[in-house]
C-alpha cells in the first residue's frame, strides 16, 4: 500500500505534492447562538473544479465547532465510501484546521471524539491536505449550512423572492415523543431550538 501523507503533525509525515487525481471538499458548519440550531454544508469537486457532490444536514442544538467537525467527517465519509484515496479540504474554521494539523490541542471532550473519528477516516486515504480560507472564499458551503439550519428550524430562506421580506423563524408543526422526569419533559426522538412554543398532549 502506498505511504500515506498528510499535513505535518497529523501523522508526523511531511505533506507532498498532490497526486494526479484528487477531490477538493469545501466545508462549513455553523450554529445560530453558539450553541444553537446548527448545520453543516459540504461541496465536493474534482481537481478541475467539476462538482461531484453537495452534502448538508441539520444537527440540532450544537456549537459552531461541533458543526465544523461534522462537515469534515461528512466529506471524509463520502470520499471513503466512494473509494477515493486523495482529498484536499478547504475550511474557514482556522481552529479546526489547526487542530487537525496538530498545531492546537483538542480540549473539549465532544470534539475529541469527532477529532478521533476524522483521523480514523483520514487514515483510509493515501493523501490528505487541509487548509484555511476566509469565509468569502467558501460561500457555497456556507449557503448549504445555512439552508440546513433553515430547514431544520422551519425558517424560510432569506432570499424568498425579490421585494418579499423573509419571515423569521416560521416553525412547522411537528410531533415528538417525550417523557416526564422530575417535573420536566424530556424529548426522546428530536430536538427543538431554544424559545420554541410547544403544546403538550398527554397520551394514555
Amino acid at each position: 500500500m502506498p505511504a500515506r501523507s498528510g499535513d505535518a503533525g497529523l501523522f508526523d509525515m511531511p505533506q507532498h505534492t498532490p497526486p494526479q487525481h484528487y477531490l477538493v471538499a469545501h466545508i462549513d458548519g455553523g450554529a445560530r447562538g453558539n450553541p444553537g440550531p446548527s448545520g453543516y454544508g459540504v461541496v465536493i469537486q474534482d481537481q478541475s473544479g467539476k462538482k461531484v457532490a453537495a452534502l448538508s444536514d441539520y444537527l440540532g442544538h450544537q456549537t459552531n465547532n461541533f458543526a465544523e467537525y461534522q462537515g469534515l467527517i461528512a466529506a471524509l465519509e463520502y470520499v471513503v465510501k466512494h473509494s477515493h484515496k486523495a482529498l484536499k479540504v478547504v475550511s474557514d474554521s482556522e481552529l479546526m484546521v489547526r487542530q487537525i494539523k496538530g498545531i492546537y490541542k483538542v480540549k473539549n471532550a465532544a470534539l475529541q471524539d469527532l477529532h478521533a473519528r476524522a483521523k480514523e477516516l483520514i487514515a483510509h486515504l493515501d493523501w490528505f491536505s487541509i487548509g484555511h480560507v476566509l469565509r468569502g472564499h467558501n460561500q457555497e458551503a456556507d449557503r448549504l449550512a445555512n439552508e440546513a439550519m433553515d430547514k431544520g428550524t422551519g425558517r424560510r430562506p432569506e432570499n424568498v423572492g425579490a421585494g418579499v421580506p423573509a419571515r423569521a423563524a416560521v416553525v412547522k408543526t411537528q410531533e415528538f415523543n417525550g417523557i416526564v422526569r422530575d417535573g420536566k419533559i424530556e424529548l426522546l426522538d428530536g430536538q427543538l431550538p431554544e424559545g420554541s412554543r410547544v403544546q403538550v398532549r398527554v397520551k394514555p
